[in-house]
């Protein structure tokens, strides 16, 4: 009976030590998701902050690109106008162009 009951304290001393063993690791794994998730934190705040800055920077030059679009548009409105201008000029100098310096040189 001694032999047995040395035989089950032996058993159980291996599965305590199997448990402690399986702690142990179970607290390193932990330790190292804990770790993990706190990097995660730092570049998730990182980006945060980083988008927060770029969100400032796009607000503060958005009316510096909208007063450009604007001068284009203008400048595209002021091409237009020149161009209908020089192509009407060049139609009365062509159709009339001969008549008016006849005209010119006749006085």
């Amino acid at each position: 009976m001694q032999r047995e009951l040395g035989m089950l304290t032996a058993k159980v001393d291996m599965i305590l030590e199997g448990v402690r063993r399986s702690e142990e690791k179970a607290d390193i794994n932990r330790a190292s998701m804990h770790r993990r998730m706190d990097e995660i934190v730092d570049r998730v705040s990182k980006v945060e902050t980083t988008t927060a800055t770029v969100k400032e920077d796009i607000d503060e030059i958005k009316p510096t690109v909208d007063d450009v679009k604007m001068w284009r548009q203008r400048g595209l409105g002021g091409l237009a106008v020149i161009g209908l201008g020089s192509s009407a000029l060049t139609f009365f100098l062509t159709k009339f162009g001969a008549q008016l310096l006849s005209w010119a040189t006749a006085k």
